[in-house]
C-alpha cells in the first residue's frame, strides 16, 4: 500500500521538475546572449572612440585632402595654361626690392634680394565659399596647378630662399583669382660703362620674361603701374648711391619663338668719390707737388734732385698699377687714367727738366774752361767730366782763377801759393759772410734760367688741367 502511493506521487511531480529544469536552463541561456551583446555593444563602442582618436590625430592629413578636392584638382589638366587655345592671359607682376647685396666692377654683375608676385585668374581653382574667403597654401601644392614660368634675363645665378621653408606663398580665391609669391635673391649682368670712372653713374636693370609662352599665350604686365615697384628705405651700398628705381615694359624678340612681353625693374647708382680721392687723386697731387721741390734745390746738388725725380717717378707708378689692379681690364680709356697719366707726365717732365738743366750747365762749365784755358794754355777735358759728374761747378770767377793758376810749373805755382795766401784767405770770409746774409739771393742768382721758368709754368699748367678736368668731369 504504502509502494503504491510513492510512485504515484513521484508520477505528479515529475512533469513540475522537468519544467522547472528547462526553464532554469532556458534562463541561464537567455542571460549567457544578453551578457553577449552587452560586450559586443561595448566593444563597438570603443573601436568608434578609437576611430574618433585616430581621425583627430590625422587631421593634417585630411585638409590637404579636402582642399584638393574643393579646389577639384584632380579633375583638370593643370599641364596647360588657363584658357587655352583663346586670348592670352593676363599675369600681372609687382616686386618689392629688399637689399641690393653687392656690385662688383670685375664681374660686371649685381645681386638683389627681392619678393616677386604674380596675379592672375585661373577660373578652374574656383570654389564655393559662403564667407567669400580665400585659401592659403605653401610650396607643396605649387607643383599639381599651373603657376608663371617667369624667368630673369641675363641672370648668373638665383634661388629661392629655403629656411625654414621656402619661401613660397599661394593664396586662392573664391572667383579664381591667385597670388603667386616668392623671396628670390638673384645675380644679374649690368653693363657697365667706365669711361667716367670714378665720376660715373651705372644704369642697371633687372628683366623678368616669360620662358615658354609668348605674347600669344601670356602678356606681363606690372600690376599697378609705376607704383607695382617698392624699395626698402633702408636700402644702402659702400660706394653708391641710389638715385632712382623705377618700372618699365617691352617687347624681346626671338626669331625662333616670336615676341615675348618683358618688364625692366631699372635702378641708377652714382658713385661716392670721397673714397677715390683719398686714395688715387690726393697722393697724386701731392707727387706731382712734390716733383716741384726738384726747381727749388741748387743744381749743383746732382744726388739730391736725381733722387727726388726718382722716387716720385716710382711713387705715381705705385698708385696707378693699384688703381687698375681693383678695376676690369677694358679697351678704354678711363677718367682716373686719364688723371694718373697726366699727373705721371708732370712728374716725369720734372726729371727731364733736371737732366736738361744737368746738360746745359756742363756745356757752359767747357765754355768757360775752355776761354781760360787758351789764357793759361792748359785746359783738360776729364776733369771737366769729372767736375760735372760730382757737381762742383765753380762759377766764380775767383775759383777759376785758382784753378788756373794751379797748373802752372812748379816755379810759377810756388810763387802764386805764396801770393795769393792772403788773398784765398780774404775770399773765403767774403763769402761765408754773404752766404749768411743773402741765402735766398745766392739760390736765385745760381740757378739756371729753366729752373726759374720751371717754377711758374709747371704749377701753372697743372693747376688749369685740374680746373679742365674736374669741369668736364664733374
Amino acid at each position: 500500500m504504502v509502494l503504491v502511493i510513492k510512485l504515484l506521487l513521484l508520477t505528479c511531480l515529475w512533469p513540475t521538475a522537468v519544467l522547472t529544469s528547462v526553464s532554469s536552463q532556458s534562463d541561464h541561456h537567455h542571460f549567457l546572449h544578453h551578457h553577449h551583446q552587452q560586450k559586443c555593444s561595448s566593444m563597438k563602442k570603443y573601436n568608434s572612440k578609437r576611430d574618433i582618436k585616430t581621425r583627430k590625430l590625422d587631421s593634417t592629413k585630411v585638409r590637404p585632402l579636402k582642399a584638393e578636392q574643393l579646389l577639384r584638382i584632380d579633375n583638370h589638366d593643370f599641364a596647360m595654361r588657363p584658357g587655352f587655345g583663346g586670348s592670352p592671359i593676363p599675369v600681372g607682376i609687382d616686386v618689392q626690392v629688399e637689399s641690393i647685396d653687392s656690385i662688383s666692377e670685375v664681374d660686371m654683375d649685381f645681386t638683389m634680394t627681392l619678393y616677386l608676385r604674380h596675379y592672375w585668374k585661373d577660373e578652374r581653382l574656383s570654389f564655393p565659399s559662403t564667407k567669400n574667403r580665400s585659401m592659403t597654401f605653401d610650396g607643396r601644392l605649387i607643383k599639381k596647378i599651373w603657376v608663371p614660368d617667369v624667368f630673369f634675363v641675363h641672370s648668373k645665378r638665383s634661388f629661392i630662399h629655403d629656411t625654414t621653408m621656402e619661401n613660397i606663398m599661394l593664396r586662392v580665391y573664391p572667383d579664381g583669382n591667385v597670388l603667386f609669391s616668392l623671396r628670390i635673391t638673384v645675380s644679374s649682368m649690368c653693363f657697365m660703362d667706365f669711361s667716367r670712372f670714378p665720376l660715373d653713374t651705372q644704369n642697371c636693370s633687372l628683366e623678368l620674361e616669360s620662358y615658354a609662352y609668348n605674347e600669344d599665350d601670356l602678356m606681363l604686365y606690372w600690376k599697378h603701374g609705376n607704383e607695382s615697384l617698392s624699395t626698402d628705405e633702408h636700402i644702402s651700398l659702400s660706394q653708391f648711391f641710389i638715385e632712382e628705381f623705377s618700372a618699365s615694359s617691352g617687347l624681346a624678340f626671338y626669331s625662333s619663338t616670336g615676341w615675348y612681353n618683358r618688364l625692366f625693374i631699372n635702378f641708377a647708382l652714382r658713385r661716392h668719390i670721397f673714397f677715390f680721392v683719398l686714395q688715387s687723386y690726393f697722393p697724386a697731387m701731392l707727387m706731382v707737388m712734390l716733383s716741384w721741390v726738384s726747381f727749388w734745390i741748387d743744381r749743383r746738388a746732382v744726388p739730391a734732385r736725381v733722387s727726388l725725380g726718382i722716387t716720385t717717378v716710382l711713387t705715381m707708378s705705385t698708385i696707378i698699377t693699384g688703381v687698375s689692379a681693383s678695376m676690369p681690364q677694358v679697351s678704354y680709356i678711363k677718367a682716373v687714367d686719364v688723371y694718373l697719366w697726366i699727373s705721371f707726365l708732370f712728374v716725369f717732365l720734372s726729371v727731364i727738366e733736371y737732366a736738361a738743366v744737368n746738360y746745359l750747365t756742363t756745356a757752359e762749365e767747357r765754355k768757360q774752361l775752355k776761354k781760360r784755358g787758351k789764357v793759361a794754355g792748359m785746359y783738360n777735358i776729364d776733369a771737366v767730366q769729372a767736375m760735372a759728374f760730382d757737381g762742383c761747378y765753380h762759377d766764380n770767377e775767383a775759383d777759376i782763377d785758382m784753378t788756373t793758376f794751379a797748373v802752372h810749373s812748379e816755379e810759377s805755382s810756388a810763387r802764386g801759393r805764396t801770393a795769393s795766401i792772403p788773398n784765398l784767405d780774404a775770399t773765403r770770409i767774403k763769402r761765408k759772410r754773404s752766404l749768411k746774409g743773402n741765402v735766398g739771393r745766392i739760390i736765385l742768382q745760381n740757378n739756371h734760367i729753366i729752373d726759374t721758368y720751371s717754377r711758374i709754368i709747371f704749377p701753372t699748367v697743372y693747376i688749369l688741367f685740374n680746373f679742365f678736368y674736374w669741369g668736364l668731369y664733374v
